[in-house]
């Protein structure tokens, strides 16, 4: 591993202006069936997609975390435009709904069950139908970034594709889930299978936002009581509020497959240090989600890996909501 040292955050950049591309929608697997890695064989799968530029046979593909969308500019806005890591005038870049999704890709209700269950995910079958829309797309070629969860599934595509990715970057994700993490996703899923129709889900959101900040984040952020509803504390309401947003848009069925499909990626470190391309690492001072440790550990496995860390108070969701030099590491590393 390459260790890099940080340096200061640059200027913001201007706010864009430009148009962005609407949503997409592929059908694959019509001719020739998917086997997933559960065995169940699939077919005329739907893919919901974003592109942005001009198509070529290079890609870079950006994965989104757990309950993320295709919608790029909407979610990594800092990232995408010109000027910036991912520029519409120089690159094509590619973002999909992942499989089990439930912002227009097909869902665990679209998918074959198992013994009246619904079917089991893993990270590599979503890396194999999104390699497929890419060879739609005439892509050869694909650079590779995910954050969160999307910085596992980009190991997995590290693994599944290795002839397709030319280098990646994972922000904010271990190679794979330690018990603290499966835990938390435990935790979430009883939830929501002890309160089916929504209401588990707002639960299931409110843990997973404690472990998405840092105490010193929330301390900053929620201070005091009664600022929304008297005699209530701040982090009360901020957490019913994150419950009700999710619910309000989100499947808990795809909570359940994709939250069990991280916990299921387990990779051991002979297979990461058999990945041969350059892969910049970068974690996040204060996650507790995922500590910089640990994420730091796993880029050391990487025999061409580099490891950043970014300094901020807000924890794993710094990446979203605090990148600070983040968009320029990955400017640099993605077009030195």
């Amino acid at each position: 591993m390459t260790a890099v040292t940080a340096r200061p955050a640059p200027a913001p950049l201007p706010p864009q202006t430009q148009g962005w591309p609407q949503p997409q929608t592929a059908r694959l697997f019509r001719d020739s069936p998917l086997l997933l890695d559960g065995g169940q064989a699939v077919t005329d799968l739907r893919v919901a997609y974003h592109t942005y530029g001009t198509p070529q046979e290079h890609a870079v593909l950006v994965l989104h975390a757990l309950t993320g969308t295709s919608a790029l500019h909407e979610w990594w806005p800092d990232f995408l435009g010109e000027g910036r890591p991912f520029d519409p005038a120089r690159d094509f870049i590619v973002c999909a709904n992942v499989l089990g999704g439930c912002a227009g890709s097909s869902g665990p209700a679209e998918l074959p069950q198992l013994n009246g269950e619904d079917a089991p995910l893993t990270l590599p079958d979503l890396a194999r139908v999104g390699r497929a829309l890419l060879e739609q797309l005439g892509v050869r070629r694909v650079t590779v970034v995910g954050a969160s969860m999307g910085g596992m599934l980009a190991y997995a595509w590290l693994l599944e594709c290795p002839d397709l990715v030319d280098r990646a970057v994972i922000v904010g994700a271990p190679a794979r889930h330690s018990p603290w993490a499966i835990g938390l996703n435990t935790a979430a899923r009883s939830a929501i299978r002890a309160a089916p129709g929504g209401e588990g889900l707002k639960v299931a959101r409110q843990l997973a936002m404690l472990s998405y900040r840092s105490p010193e984040s929330f301390a900053r952020t929620q201070p005091g009581w009664g600022a929304r509803r008297p005699g209530v504390p701040a982090i009360t309401t901020y957490l019913e509020h994150q419950g009700e947003k999710l619910a309000s848009r989100f499947c808990e069925r795809s909570y359940l497959a994709l939250t069990a499909a991280m916990d299921r990626f387990q990779p051991g470190d002979a297979e990461l240090r058999g990945i041969r391309v350059p892969v910049l690492v970068v974690g996040i001072s204060s996650d507790v989600l995922y500590p910089a440790s640990e994420v730091g550990a796993y880029a050391a496995l990487l025999p061409r890996g580099q490891y950043r860390e970014l300094e901020s108070v807000h924890g794993h969701d710094a990446f979203l909501i605090d990148s600070q030099a983040l968009p320029e590491w990955v400017d640099g590393f993605l077009h030195p």
